[in-house]
């Protein structure tokens, strides 16, 4: 019999941890072409094709990319879940006249000052922000907003180089790292942005765009640690949150993907939730990473993966929620920098019944906590699902007494 699933084409795998669940699911009613660096090995047993890229970090010139695509025959649809090849997708996307062929709007996304712009001509809250390009212009800014106030990078993700600053001897001292932290395959700017420091608690929402659509999935409250810095350091999904049917939040995420023009596209947008409304910190035009719509699926029955196919074939997805529970990931991190893992694990006898283990780091690697180590110094990660949010964290608190981490012979090492 002939395969009539759909072609879809997904540019990068991404970590087997923190994505696998993703292509399984597509894999299942999708014929799935990968773009890659490398040739894939877990991917495989979710795959129907694959390409392997001369240059896997080509990040602004798609070329390759879309020479490749135009060589599968009937393509439905281009998905990306990493950030930094959210604007490859969708260029290629464009090429091949298939849903979310629209770079700009992906770099009204992918660029933080483009979508503050974007958020200020149609009036969403969000906090007061400059861009600037030196020390002195930064200090000026934040002269004008009022400390204390936020520096981060004009282009990454995951709170990286975002950090607090207090006074402006603090800012002297943080502006290179807001200005020149990166990662493979993103693209840096000569300019940070300087913006109001929002209080309240800072929360996401994960929707689906179709048709112009906003199709909100799950809503989860992020938990922030090593100060001044913002290091995510675990979630909550809570499916009976009352966020889920919050007005005002809904309206706010509704006007945001309006005012930047999103219209078939999975979204990840992050809120402050302040003594005056919600106000958005940022939108990235992709699923959002962490395990979050991992956790989403657990606690509602979504299935975020096959949400994301079908928006990007132009296909409504099916969002019925079938069940309501409670669901939490937390990260762990060394306590000194360059630490040389030797043994990364949990002691299972430790961990509450249902908690999920993953570790990061292999022996050999060099990891640091933040502010050095940022998400690259996680070590590992644990999830649970639980009918409350204190039954998670109680989970979560025996998962990280159950670490243990064996550190190099520093001697060793060295030899």
């Amino acid at each position: 019999m002939t395969d009539q699933r759909p072609w879809l084409l997904v540019v990068g795998a991404g970590e087997r941890p923190f994505r696998e669940y993703l292509l399984a699911s597509i894999g299942e009613r999708y014929r799935v072409h990968l773009l890659t660096g490398k040739e894939p090995d877990w991917e495989r047993p979710h795959l129907a094709g694959w390409t392997v890229l001369s240059n896997p970090l080509e990040t602004v010139d798609a070329t390759e990319m879309i020479a490749a695509a135009r060589r599968l025959p009937d393509l439905a649809g281009v998905l990306a879940w990493d950030e930094a090849r959210v604007l490859q997708a969708a260029k290629i996307a464009e090429a091949l006249g298939l849903p979310g062929g629209d770079p700009e709007v992906a770099m009204r996304c992918r660029d933080k000052q483009r979508t503050r712009q974007a958020l200020a001509a149609a009036g969403v809250p969000q906090p007061e922000s400059a861009l600037v390009s030196s020390v002195e212009e930064a200090l000026a800014a934040a002269e004008q907003i009022g400390y204390p106030v936020v520096l981060k990078p004009r282009a990454m993700a995951a709170s990286l180089g975002v950090v607090r600053v207090d006074t402006p001897e603090q800012l002297t001292a943080q502006f290179t790292f807001a200005r020149d932290t990166t990662v493979p395959g993103a693209w840096q700017y000569d300019a940070v942005l300087v913006e109001e420091c929002l209080t309240g608690p800072e929360v996401s929402v994960d929707a689906a765009v179709h048709a112009g659509e906003v199709l909100p999935m799950f809503t989860a409250r992020k938990e922030v640690g090593y100060p001044p810095y913002f290091e995510e350091i675990g979630h909550l999904v809570d499916a009976t949150d009352p966020l889920w049917d919050d007005p005002k939040l809904r309206q706010v995420l509704v006007e945001t993907h309006r005012a930047l023009g999103l219209t078939d596209a999975m979204t990840h947008t992050e809120f402050k939730l302040t003594p005056a409304g919600p106000k958005v910190i940022e939108v990235n035009a992709r699923l959002g990473g962490d395990l979050i719509p991992y956790l989403g699926m657990q606690v509602t029955g979504i299935d975020p993966g096959l949400v994301a196919a079908a928006v990007a074939c132009g296909q409504r997805p099916e969002l019925t929620v079938t069940r309501r529970r409670v669901a939490a990931v937390r990260f762990f991190y060394v306590s000194e920098e360059d630490t040389t893992i030797a043994r990364v694990e949990f002691d299972p006898a430790a961990l509450a019944p249902g908690t999920e283990t993953v570790v990061i780091a292999r022996p050999g690697a060099v990891v640091s906590p933040p502010p050095k180590g940022t998400a690259w110094g996680r070590i590992a990660a644990a999830s649970v699902v639980a009918d409350t949010p204190q039954q998670c964290q109680a989970a979560l608190a025996a998962a990280e007494a159950a670490l243990r981490v064996q550190a190099a012979d520093r001697s060793q090492v060295n030899n």
